[in-house]
């Protein structure tokens, strides 16, 4: 058997070439072979962190290595984001990856990332309704109330936010704009601040996601007004949707999900993905989560990307029409 000399070198590149890309391949088969790193962005017993501890033990059982929680906690969720995108795309780094990390993209100047370039989002994991709450010792009870308070003492109320720009500050205008009320911003750090300023009587009241608020309105320290979506939470049946209030323009929920540093192979993907989905079946799971008033909300990887367009849009929207600029 003869080869021309341009067959010859054919196969020497195409040999070369394999050579080249078997132990990435193999890698990727092989993956994981040691313990898997979880960035929660939050600090540790936030809601975002207690989701992903339940969720990473049943994953770590799925892909037989320990998926270990990270919390880096700092800068509104950018610190960790930076940390995860500056990583190797081993499939050994993942980024607890949610609402803030995309209206981060507005709200900051040089967040040190870029949400729709350095990460692969992978799926969404959870959502999370968001809730309009006031002090239970207050003498609001009702929708109707808070708009003829707000009214009869215009500037005067005042409303509790996670911080300038978060989704719990653009959510409020939103809905203040919706209702023709003037309620002054109290800017403080996270939902859990937020909350404990609604229960201090600092504030009148708040937008937090469920997740955090529902404790506090079970235990009797918060009264719950109304639910920002097109359905009623099962576990508050009695409280009705913003919709059924008349404020049907306003539908607002928190979401989070998995993300990778861009570049992980689709090989880990495909597994990381396959794992998620077997944990998000188990019934201690659900329950786990559900407790805390999350809601398991499995998404495939494009429907995840489209959360954080649509989610960048609404802030930068919403950023302009309050005349906010980046910092």
């Amino acid at each position: 058997m003869s080869f021309t000399r341009r067959q010859v070198i054919t196969q020497l590149s195409a040999g070369l070439g394999l050579g080249a890309l078997g132990p990435v391949a193999r890698a990727a088969d092989e993956w994981p072979t040691r313990p898997i790193h979880w960035i929660v962005p939050y600090q540790p017993g936030t809601a975002p962190d207690n989701g992903a501890r339940v969720i990473a033990e049943a994953v770590g059982q799925t892909l037989g290595q320990a998926v270990v929680i990270e919390n880096k906690g700092g800068a509104a969720g950018n610190l960790g984001a930076r940390l995860a995108a500056n990583a190797q795309p081993d499939g050994y780094t993942w980024i607890y990856s949610a609402a803030p990390m995309a209206a981060n993209m507005r709200i900051y100047k040089e967040p040190g990332f870029d949400a729709m370039k350095d990460f692969r989002h992978v799926m969404r994991l959870t959502s999370s309704d968001i809730l309009l709450v006031v002090n239970a010792k207050s003498n609001i009870h009702s929708l109707k109330d808070l708009v003829a308070r707000a009214k009869a003492q215009p500037g005067k109320l005042n409303y509790a936010s996670g911080g300038v720009g978060t989704p719990s500050h653009l959510g409020a205008e939103l809905l203040l704009n919706a209702l023709g009320i003037d309620v002054f911003h109290v800017p403080y750090k996270g939902a859990n601040e937020l909350v404990q300023a609604v229960v201090g009587g600092q504030v009148a009241m708040g937008l937090p996601i469920f997740s955090v608020a529902y404790p506090l309105v079970q235990g009797g320290k918060l009264r719950a007004l109304g639910v920002a979506n097109t359905v009623r939470n099962p576990r508050l049946p009695n409280v009705p949707t913003f919709a059924e209030l008349g404020v049907s323009d306003v539908v607002l929920t928190s979401w989070g999900g998995v993300s990778m540093p861009k570049g992980v192979p689709d090989a880990v993907v495909a597994k990381t993905r396959a794992a998620f989905e077997r944990a998000l079946k188990q019934p201690n799971v659900i329950t786990a989560l559900e407790k805390s008033g999350g809601q398991v909300a499995p998404s495939d990887e494009a429907t995840y990307l489209k959360a954080f367009q649509d989610e960048i849009r609404f802030t930068e929207s919403m950023m302009k029409k309050l005349g906010l600029e980046p910092t």
